[in-house]
């Protein structure tokens, strides 16, 4: 019987074990489980490293809750944080817990932390509870916010744009509500980039007002301990906090200074930012009419060493080559401290790194200098150069980088121009240790954040005309988004954008680039439609081109705004125009 089952069992054709034809059945069964397992994991590691609808929006690495000490009874004041939950980035000590530092290795070859970071002990002690430590980019070096081992953190303003980098973590948590503040450490940018590229508030202390001790350094002379907050009363509640009540208070005067220049290298017009800005502060006392300035040509001026480090420039582009030398600088002493740091543990553990990271950790390991000390004497100069500009008043608006988010995986994040469009302007705070605030500006035209930025030393005024002005913005950058504004002027000729410009304009013509010129004194005149030169200068571009009719019509309207021109016309622009100018002579 036995016998006669298996038999009819297998078909009448041998045994299970015997029948080639179960077998590939059987493979087939095994190889769609393992195949089906597969594509279940692979989906899981996608969701973990690019959708937003992953747990924790892919921001942390480490979760845990520290609970502050318990609230002192009344008559006691109440904790300024009580109540607040926050995130510490991943190069922060936690007693009990090994700091990552972003990377895997770097968590297997140290031990575990006996003591926690004094910025996390101090905001625990006002009443927030820690919940855990977030991704970060490896080593503290890297932009985007994209990690080889952890994944990437997933915008909540986009899914499909980077966070931005270092600190890309600590942003997303803030950004998806997960947490009300969040730290990290700003060295070169990584928390301002972050916050810019995630829609929030972020604030950059001055450097060595709060203590770094129990993170790990990327570069002691640049690293600074940042936060992220998604409200301004929350960035100023951890100021509160993390400051030294020493740190610059209210001033009874206060006064914007625009650096035009900044704006107009991302292209971006800021006349409705400035629009924004002026009614906004008119509402308020104490704010004098905002000034305008060529940030990059002040910093060429007045900081000598950096001559070294600018590219051969016009007298036209000594402030751009000065805004590119001030980053090159600020690269240059973040490697010199790094492989001062860390260049032992490279050479020894060789960590397994992302492309883009390893690429700059090689160049920080091999770096090698002779005179480091003009790289300190820029960084000393460069300070009191601000200081002599802002006074203990002053405040210098920027954007905060001069370029947009990239898209993920986007391959030219390895390339120099995004780090330079990234770092251009970012280097005026981190290589003078000034002290910045950055806020979104969703609703203008392009997608800028803005950047504040004060003197070394007055962080507390800072934070406090942020959080007095802050809504006041907002509310006028809503208005400025609708409205057509009236174009700046009388303002500085040396200065001005449009005065920039219309010397871009005048150095194309030389150039014999026409159309060019033409585009750069057409741009000019749509800052400032006023300017008779603008329109006379347009006019001998289009006369180049035989545009007869728009020369003619440029130098109508400008005589028409200045009678003076006549005689620049004359010695200026060839006999067909004199014509026009002629016109306007006879009675």
């Amino acid at each position: 019987m036995a016998s006669s089952s298996q038999s009819g069992g297998a078909g009448g054709g041998g045994t299970v074990a015997s029948n080639p034809r179960v077998w590939i059945v059987a493979s087939i069964a095994v190889a769609g489980v393992l195949v089906l397992a597969e594509v279940a994991r692979r989906r899981r590691r996608w969701l973990r490293g690019m959708s937003g609808t992953a747990p924790d929006a892919g921001s942390f690495c480490d979760r845990f809750e520290l609970h502050p000490p318990a609230q002192p009874p009344p008559p006691a004041a109440r904790h300024i944080l009580s109540g607040l939950t926050f995130a510490a980035s991943d190069n922060f000590e936690i007693e009990g817990y090994v700091a990552g530092f972003g990377n895997p290795d770097w968590k297997k070859t140290h031990e575990t932390a006996r003591h926690t970071a004094v910025a996390v002990t101090m905001l625990r002690k006002q009443g927030a509870t820690c919940v855990g430590r977030t991704i970060m980019d490896e080593l503290g070096f890297g932009v985007t916010g994209e990690n080889l081992h952890h994944g990437t953190p997933a915008n909540p303003v986009s899914s499909s744009l980077v966070p931005g980098g270092s600190c890309s973590g600590s942003a997303v948590a803030v950004a998806a509500q997960l947490i009300d503040f969040a730290i990290g450490t700003d060295t070169i940018g990584d928390v301002r980039i972050p916050a810019s590229f995630c829609g929030l508030l972020c604030f950059r202390p001055s450097y060595g007002v709060i203590s770094t001790l129990g993170t790990i350094a990327n570069s002691q002379s640049l690293d600074t301990i940042g936060w992220f907050a998604r409200d301004p009363c929350i960035l100023h509640r951890v100021g509160e906090v993390l400051l030294p009540a020493a740190v610059g208070g209210l001033k009874q005067t206060r006064q914007f200074v625009f650096a035009d220049d900044c704006f107009q290298l991302l292209k971006v017009s800021n006349q409705k930012t400035v629009h924004a800005i002026k009614n906004a502060v008119q509402a308020l006392r104490g704010y004098q009419p905002p000034k305008h300035i060529n940030i990059g040509q002040y910093i060429y001026s007045n900081v000598p060493s950096l001559k070294e480090f600018c590219e051969p420039a016009t007298k036209l582009e000594e402030g751009t080559s000065a805004l590119k030398a001030i980053s090159t600088v600020m690269l240059l002493l973040q490697r010199y401290e790094f492989k001062a740091n860390h260049e032992e543990w490279v050479n020894t553990v060789k960590p397994k790194l992302g492309l883009d990271i390893s690429t700059r950790v090689l160049q920080a390991v091999n770096f090698a200098r002779e005179n480091i000390k003009s790289l300190y004497a820029i960084r000393n100069e460069l300070r009191v150069a601000l200081k002599n500009l802002l006074k203990d008043t002053g405040i210098l608006v920027l954007p905060t980088t001069a370029g947009y988010p990239l898209k993920r995986n986007s391959k030219e994040r390895l390339s120099s121009g995004f780090e330079d469009r990234m770092y251009k302007f970012v280097g005026v705070a981190a290589l003078s240790g000034c002290c910045e605030v950055t806020i979104p500006m969703e609703n203008l035209d392009h997608h800028v954040s803005l950047s504040f930025v004060a003197a070394h030393g007055s962080d507390k005024f800072l934070l406090r005309n942020i959080l007095d002005t802050y809504s006041l913005i907002q509310d006028q950058v809503v208005l400025a988004s609708k409205l057509e504004t009236a174009p700046v002027t009388n303002v500085d000729v040396d200065v001005n954008a449009s005065e920039l410009l219309k010397e871009k304009g005048n150095s194309a013509f030389k150039r014999r680039q026409w159309i060019k010129a033409i585009e750069f004194y057409s741009e000019a005149i749509s800052l400032s439609d006023t300017n008779a030169t603008y329109y006379c200068n347009r006019a001998a571009a289009y006369l180049e081109l035989g545009r007869f009719k728009q020369a003619e019509a440029d130098c109508d309207r400008a005589l028409l705004l200045d009678r003076k021109v006549i005689d620049f016309c004359r010695c200026n622009i060839p006999v067909l125009l004199r014509v026009t100018c002629l016109k306007h002579c006879l009675p």
